[in-house]
């Protein structure tokens, strides 16, 4: 049992996978468009309810209770080596060789 008041993530569905624009790509098509909301749980609950919560900017969302204490995680992809090579170019081309 998740307290009320904890800090949890929750999962909403915003459009079911019929719902897609029709010149998404396939791959997109065939799954739902899912919203991920943090905040404070507003009624005890377990992992899997629906729930509302409130986030911090103080508005009520509802939707699948998914996990306790979330992490702020951001990703930007793996590492691309030609990347090295395009910021070799730019400092040539704009004579910024101080580096």
């Amino acid at each position: 049992m998740i307290l009320k008041g904890s800090f949890v993530e929750i999962e909403t569905v915003i459009l079911t996978k019929e719902e897609r624009a029709p010149q998404v790509p396939v791959d997109t098509k065939s799954v739902p468009l899912l919203m991920r909301s943090k905040g404070i749980l507003l009624n005890s609950a377990k992992l899997g309810d629906e729930v509302v919560i409130k986030t911090i900017t103080g508005r009520k969302e509802k939707g699948i209770l998914k996990e306790l204490n979330p992490a702020y995680l951001h990703h930007y992809g793996n590492f691309v080596a030609e990347l090295l090579k395009v910021k070799e170019i730019i400092k040539v081309e704009t004579g910024d060789l101080n580096e």
